[in-house]
């Protein structure tokens, strides 16, 4: 397997078989989640109403992140992603009988609402695992010098599901209506949960089993503080993705501002998963481990421009073309984060770095669509969107003054000494 090879990962058997699972599981939950904002959306009419399954999904996943990742370090990873498609599977049964037809005349409007915002806390929960399993299991499948492979991989395969789920929700919300949309959800989690035993169990690499929690999470806090490249990487992309989220606004945009319908909002949608996703196709024929730190930088202040360009837009082509590059720009940002994290992270301390970058990171996401929908009720939803794309390209400017180590970062010398231990 030569480094040069762009397959290199994808030629061990479990990999893949890891990848289809992820692929079911995040189109399953983009699918998911997009069905549920347009629910919302359609029983409230209000932008607060989106803001707060943004925060009802936020709140347990980061309170809860730390607690995951100790637990995930502790835990036979492969038996733990089941358990938690399991329970997954669980919410998304749920979600479907609430929003079947009979089922909302009987409760009504209100009692179903906040039935779907209980739901989606739960999921606010499950997921504060799911990403640290998930970041763990990579590290235990490929050999180390096929990091950078296998995060480019994993999050085009990623990105992919990020494509087609969306777009499948619109198209499905507008064909099938959104009861039977959520079945199909359901059928895809329980295909996830099949696929997953399909990969050995996998050794635990944290030994430390009397270690008390306050030690272990202090320990795993403090290598992320102590590093200053994953807290930069971190940091940055924790900043821009809450205040450059403009995807939880897409269902205001779509029906109100430029009037596409479902099929234009799982168009709107989908934009900027195609653009990540071909830049990760890319990015594994070419590598970007050199200047990587400039290069994310870069990425991520063209990100809020893209999000600008976006808000301002009242054309439906031009906000295509606006989300599909803040896609391509996201896609860069995602594989230099992961590889660092990757190459960065020492095999027993995974689950609680990867926990800690679920804090920062991954819950910004929901963090970002209670501020987006909070900013929108009281500044207006396109001067909220603008407001965003700004509040990023100054974060950038400052990250890049002030963390001259993560503005220098280059992983070739990560790489090389990899490829020499093994």
């Amino acid at each position: 397997m030569s480094k040069k090879d762009p397959y290199a990962s994808l030629r061990i058997k479990e990999f893949n078989i890891f990848l289809l699972v992820r692929f079911a599981l995040v189109f399953a939950w983009s699918m998911q989640f997009i069905i549920i904002e347009w629910q919302v959306y359609s029983l409230t009419k209000d932008p607060w109403s989106l803001g707060l399954i943004g925060a009802f999904e936020f709140l347990p996943a980061f309170s809860m992140a730390l607690f995951a990742g100790h637990i995930v370090d502790q835990k036979e990873k492969r038996n733990l992603l089941a358990l938690c498609i399991g329970l997954f599977s669980l919410i998304s049964l749920g979600l479907y009988f609430l929003t079947d037809p009979n089922f909302v005349e009987g409760w009504g409007s209100k009692t179903v609402l906040y039935s779907i915002y209980a739901l989606v806390f739960f999921g606010g929960l499950l997921r504060s695992f799911f990403g640290p399993t998930i970041f763990s299991l990579i590290a235990l499948i490929v050999p180390k010098k096929l990091y950078p492979n296998a995060a480019t991989w994993s999050s085009t395969t990623w990105q992919i599901a990020s494509v087609l789920g969306p777009a499948f929700a619109g198209y499905s919300i507008h064909l099938l209506g959104v009861n039977l949309s959520l079945c199909i959800v359901f059928g895809l989690v329980l295909f996830s949960f099949l696929m997953v035993f399909f990969i050995k169990r996998k050794p635990i690499m944290n030994h430390k089993k009397g270690e008390s929690i306050s030690k272990s999470l202090g320990e795993g806090i403090s290598f992320v503080f102590k590093t200053k490249a994953i807290l930069g990487a971190i940091t940055l992309d924790m900043i821009s993705v809450l205040f450059g989220g403009a995807i939880a606004l897409l269902p205001i945009f779509a029906q109100d501002i430029l009037e596409v319908g479902a099929k234009g909002f799982g168009a709107l949608r989908a934009a900027p998963a195609i653009g990540a996703f071909l830049t990760m196709l890319i990015t594994a024929y070419i590598p970007i481990s050199k200047n990587a730190g400039m290069k994310l930088l870069s990425a991520i202040f063209g990100f809020g421009l893209c999000i600008i360009i976006f808000g301002l837009s009242t054309s439906f082509y031009i906000s295509l073309v606006a989300l599909f590059f803040s896609g391509v720009t996201d896609g860069i940002s995602m594989v230099i984060r992961q590889t660092i994290l990757q190459l960065k992270t020492p095999d027993h301390m995974r689950g609680r770095v990867s926990s800690v970058n679920s804090m920062f990171v991954g819950s910004s996401n929901e963090l970002g669509a209670l501020e987006s929908g909070l900013t929108a009720k009281l500044m207006g939803t396109v001067t909220a969107v603008v407001f965003g794309g700004t509040m990023t390209l100054i974060t950038v400017v400052s990250t890049g003054v002030l963390n001259p180590t993560l503005r220098k970062l280059d992983l070739t010398k990560d790489l090389e000494e990899h490829e020499n231990l093994e």
